[in-house]
């Protein structure tokens, strides 16, 4: 197993181009199965979970070429109503996006129950229930979700939570059923609007993404197509605390600031400077120690759960106390017991977390519990005194490309090693 090793306590400086988004290319490649014409997709990042997806897709007959760097053809001419290999779906919840589209496909689907970071519960209840307000029976037994209609129709879909992988799922099954079909709840996330806008380029008429409320009419027979899916506002986000907790001063680019306004308004109350260069740049610059804020992660237009914890290594080290209460997920605060072996004080009551801010982290072994607490461990060991090594990459290579290259070039000491 590989790990970093990061030396600390440097300003970042300079400018970094924020790649592909993960969130977004997951359902956009699952999305492929529902033609059967080839698609081109681009701007794909190079990630751990995509590979998983791109096997997923290929375990179910469909073959995928790569194009160039980033980009993917897709050819689902040969797709079969197969079972996805427990081994590859167990690694990644996202990998159940492709339910939908076999769903759509055959009027059939068996999936194993999906796995992925363990940062608390996040059942299938509401892909299910959307599944089934538009014809498809369902039910779970030893350990699979079964799926089947003779004939799925179109319908009204409400979602008791705006869950973005089952309002992603249920639109895809919409995208191919003739008539309207309403999903009222439905995630609001720039990653759905983002499927949404590649899923209309196939055929499909698509309305109210972005709202609550979204209006699908669907088409029998879609058409592949090409595509070039949207830049990461969390790999950006991350990047921008980066700058901030390291005290220096980097542009981000490539990401459409109204995307990061939640997270770029907690940084400025936090004393960070914010500069919005154009739509897409954005100038982080820190002198000073950070102050103290609360934070509430909530569905997107909200704070991200995705940047939850990034923002606490930033507000350990904070003149005051910060409260971070999570909304989305209950067990996603992993990361504070590594933390707190770098000299952090953080109480975890419930689904709140009180951060004692300190003056200085100190250079620590830990070891990535989940995606973004491997983040923000990298980010607490590029402010901290002395060396930090941080286990458990791989968590941090299923949602960052090249992490420790992009922020090599800002500046940082950083190097993957392996495990001597």
């Amino acid at each position: 197993m590989a790990k970093f090793r990061i030396w600390g306590n440097r300003p970042l400086q300079g400018e970094i181009t924020v790649g592909g988004s993960k969130n977004a290319a997951l359902p956009i490649l699952a999305a492929t199965l529902l033609t059967e014409s080839p698609s081109t997709i681009h701007n794909v990042p190079d990630l751990l979970d995509v590979r998983t997806m791109i096997m997923v897709l290929e375990s179910l007959g469909a073959r995928v070429e790569t194009v160039d760097r980033g980009s993917y053809t897709i050819y689902p001419q040969q797709l079969k109503p197969l079972e996805p290999p427990y081994e590859l779906i167990r690694k990644m919840r996202a990998s159940f996006l492709v339910t939908g589209p076999l769903l759509a496909r055959f009027g059939k689907a068996q999936v194993p129950l999906p796995g992925g970071c363990a940062i608390g519960s996040r059942p299938i209840d509401l892909h299910l229930k959307g599944f089934a307000h538009l014809g498809v029976e369902v039910s779970m037994r030893s350990g699979y979700i079964e799926g089947w209609a003779e004939k799925v129709h179109s319908g009204e879909v409400y979602l008791d939570f705006p869950s973005v992988g089952a309002t992603e799922n249920v639109m895809m099954l919409a995208a191919t059923i003739e008539g309207e079909t309403v999903i009222a709840n439905a995630a609001r996330e720039p990653e759905v609007v983002d499927l949404a806008h590649f899923l209309s380029l196939m055929g499909a008429e698509i309305s109210g993404v972005g709202s609550d409320t979204v209006v699908v009419r669907g088409r029998k027979h879609l058409e592949g197509c090409s595509y070039t899916i949207m830049n990461d506002r969390i790999e950006a986000g991350t990047f921008c605390v980066a700058a901030a907790i390291t005290k220096g001063e980097v542009i981000v680019r490539g990401v459409e600031y109204a995307l990061l306004r939640s997270v770029l308004t907690k940084l400025e109350e936090v004393g960070v400077q914010v500069e919005k260069i154009d739509e897409y740049d954005v100038l982080v610059a820190m002198k000073e120690r950070p102050h103290a804020t609360n934070i509430k992660t909530m569905p997107y237009p909200g704070f991200p759960t995705d940047m939850q914890a990034q923002f606490m290594a930033l507000l350990c080290l904070a003149d005051g106390v910060s409260v971070i209460t999570e909304t989305v997920f209950e067990s996603r605060f992993a990361h504070v017991g590594e933390l707190e072996r770098m000299g952090a004080k953080v109480q975890v009551e419930g689904r709140s977390a009180v951060v004692m801010g300190v003056e200085r982290l100190t250079g620590a072994m830990v070891t990535a519990t989940d995606l973004r607490a491997g983040a923000a461990l990298v980010l607490a060991g590029l402010a901290a005194e002395g060396m930090t090594e941080v286990n458990g990459v791989g968590h941090i290579d299923r949602g960052y490309e090249r992490l420790e290259e992009k922020l090599a070039s800002l500046g940082a000491s950083i190097e993957r090693v392996s495990d001597e």
